[in-house]
């Protein structure tokens, strides 16, 4: 499993859209930054920082040999962030069930108090 850094350097990666679109773009095949500059309409320069960023968080993988340094999707750490998303998921959705009982419950209660501020013989 991936540490927390890794897991933060990939969500970091992610937040950017230019970022999201590279990795739907190397989804489908590798890709140099030639190939991924047309379809983004962007710099190659600014392509080449985006897969800096994005070989930093492990979602790339930069073949080293060749002129053209062809660039390939890294599953694993993808896998990792949809984990741990549905990991926080599953917690959220425990903590709401929970809420939703607590609420119940005052709510209860406050119904109760209310009809006890009406009529006080409802105590006996």
């Amino acid at each position: 499993m991936a540490g927390a850094d890794q897991l933060s350097a990939v969500f970091s990666a992610l937040a950017d859209p230019t970022r999201r679109a590279i990795i739907a773009e190397l989804a489908a095949r590798d890709a140099t930054v030639t190939e991924l500059t047309a379809p983004l309409s962007i710099s190659m320069p600014a392509v080449s920082r985006h897969l800096k960023v994005l070989e930093r968080a492990a979602l790339i993988s930069r073949s080293r040999s060749g002129k053209w340094r062809a660039s390939h999707l890294e599953a694993a750490p993808l896998r990792e962030a949809a984990d741990w998303i549905e990991r926080y998921r599953r917690f959220w959705d425990a903590s709401l069930t929970r809420l939703d009982a607590h609420l119940a419950a005052v709510q209860a209660a406050g119904q109760l108090t209310d009809r006890i501020a009406d009529d006080p013989r409802d105590l006996r």
